[in-house]
């Protein structure tokens, strides 16, 4: 066998845009707000973009962008790995001290931040010896205040003075690190997850096949770019030559106004956005095809069944940011028409297989021996293939326990049908997923603990119909202390990302345990089902 240039090159998403915009150079790429960018100018952009960043790194190096769905964010996907570096999309709803964490453990080179969101990077110059430019994002859909923070320079003025040069979009090596991701772990500290130039092309392709991709897709971005880099998509949508259409904030009006007068064609989401989506006083009928797919908690079988009836596809996927996202999708068979709409729904909430380019999920037991595909047997889901994570960034030991027996562990338990589809049915990492974010107990009750007036605790999670979960705790306080629920969560809200903050604060007498003196959350999670089975 002879290899050679002739009849191998190295797999990288990057040749997405430079292949549109060879086939497309005329066709609208990018939609925001009064903004439109065709294939040619997005691509002149991004190059503009890379030469920015190629300026200040070396390959390698890591660069950080804090930013909503703005083009600048779906720029930064190409821009940054074109020049070498290794791109961290940064999840907008964190506070200041989890930035400052994933900055430091990252030894991030440069920061790029929205206007919005400059006032949490404030201190980071001074305080992340790494960080060498904190550089601000302009967007002219921004109408609030700009925060008082100082910046070395403005993206908009430094893509105008940028040179004309061209970076070649091929890469040296596929196996090479495109992204890094943060995602919450079970120590309760973000764990860096690494992506290859060749996992990402490989998933992307696998969204754009099972989300039903095309030149005429105008795919809506409800689904935020930071979370597994937006499942891929930022180069998916690309690789079809679709349409983005870009959005600040995921709100009712906005999500209509683009679906009524954008002809939006596909989205993705948690489970809120189908909420937001159906339960909206605008929700119509649509004479023209939309598809959600959605991730997270199931939806509900009463949303999917109003979305089906405005005319809109539910696709149920799992996956973690560990698999780039979606590993398997629930693809629907047709004999499932032939059973009622509780039936079919229950189908449709299973986790099923794996997709296009992904391998067979497994459920196994400890000694990674398949369970009976009777789907009531439960196991460990566990996953491997091309689109799995490189692995964790400076963590060699979480690295090779998540990789144990040649499958990455997904710490999830589930069951196998005999249809070969899986279904997920517990988490045995306690991690709670609310509007499609993971949010670690552990953290959650180590910001809490902080508190001088609590005892002890524990973190779970319940249902909740709009963000699919969400946490409850359960505190005990110290002798005499008159610590209430307010308090307690005005103290969480100045350490955590407001979405990770407990809603509902519980004061047991004392907490169940076991005999060794572990708690035990899953009694803790029966009695917050059944509160909240009595308050539905």
């Amino acid at each position: 066998m002879v290899m050679t240039q002739a009849n191998h090159s190295e797999l990288t998403p990057l040749r997405f845009l430079q292949r549109s915009a060879e086939v497309y150079p005329s066709k609208t790429a990018v939609i925001h707000g009064t903004r439109r960018y065709s294939y040619a100018e997005f691509e002149r952009r991004v190059q503009r973009f890379a030469q920015v960043v190629k300026a200040r790194i070396a390959p390698g190096d890591r660069v950080a962008v804090l930013a909503p769905n703005t083009p600048e964010m779906l720029m930064a996907h190409y821009a940054v790995p074109l020049a070498g570096g290794v791109l961290i999309a940064l999840n907008t709803r964190l506070s200041a001290p989890e930035l400052r964490y994933i900055m430091d453990h990252s030894e991030s080179k440069l920061l790029f931040a929205d206007t919005e969101l400059l006032a949490n990077t404030s201190t980071l110059r001074s305080e992340i010896p790494s960080l060498e430019a904190l550089i601000e994002i302009t967007d002219d859909q921004y109408a609030g205040t700009r925060p008082t923070v100082a910046v070395d320079a403005v993206l908009s003025e430094l893509l105008d003075a940028a040179g004309e040069e061209r970076l070649n979009y091929e890469v040296a090596d596929e196996r090479a690190p495109i992204t890094l991701n943060y995602t919450s772990g079970t120590t309760g500290k973000p764990k860096g997850v690494l992506y290859s130039h060749r996992g990402s092309y490989l998933n992307s392709l696998s969204e754009a096949h099972h989300q039903g991709f095309t030149a005429k897709t105008r795919y809506l971005w409800t689904l935020p770019m930071f979370h597994c880099n937006g499942w891929c998509t930022p180069w998916a949508v690309t690789a079809a030559g679709g349409t983005h259409l870009c959005l600040r904030g995921v709100r009712e009006d906005a999500v209509w106004d683009a679906i009524e007068n954008l002809c939006a064609t596909h989205l993705c989401g948690a489970p809120t956005v189908c909420s937001i989506i159906a339960d909206s006083p605008r929700a119509h009928a649509l004479c023209d095809p939309l598809r959600i797919t959605t991730a997270g908690a199931p939806p509900s079988p009463a949303i999917i069944t109003k979305l089906q009836k405005l005319g809109i596809e539910v696709v149920h996927v799992y996956g973690l940011t560990e698999v780039y996202g979606p590993y398997t999708i629930c693809e629907y068979q047709d004999d499932w028409d032939q059973l009622d709409a509780d039936a079919r729904a229950a189908m449709l909430s299973r986790q099923g297989v794996g997709m296009l380019t992904a391998e067979s999920a497994r459920i196994v037991d400890e000694n990674m021996v398949d369970v009976p595909a009777d789907g009531q047997t439960m196991g460990e889901i566990v996953l491997r293939g091309n689109n799995v994570m490189i692995g964790y960034y400076r963590d060699e030991a979480a690295t090779e326990q998540a990789f144990f027996g040649g499958y990455f562990h997904t710490g999830d338990l589930g069951v196998m049908h005999p249809d070969g589809y899986i279904q997920v049915r517990d988490r045995a990492k306690d991690i709670i997923i609310s509007g499609g974010e993971n949010i670690s107990t552990i953290e959650v009750e180590q910001a809490l603990a902080a508190h001088p007036q609590v005892l002890d605790l524990a973190v779970v999670g319940v249902p909740d119909d709009k963000w699919g979960e969400r946490p409850v705790a359960y505190v005990i306080r110290t002798t005499g202390s008159s610590l209430d629920e307010a308090t307690l969560i005005n103290f969480a809200r100045e350490r955590l990302a407001g979405f990770k903050v407990p809603r509902t604060i519980v004061f047991p007498q004392d907490l169940p345990r076991t005999s060794t003196g572990k708690v035990q959350k899953n009694v803790l999670r029966n009695r917050s089902l059944a509160a909240h089975s009595e308050n539905a």
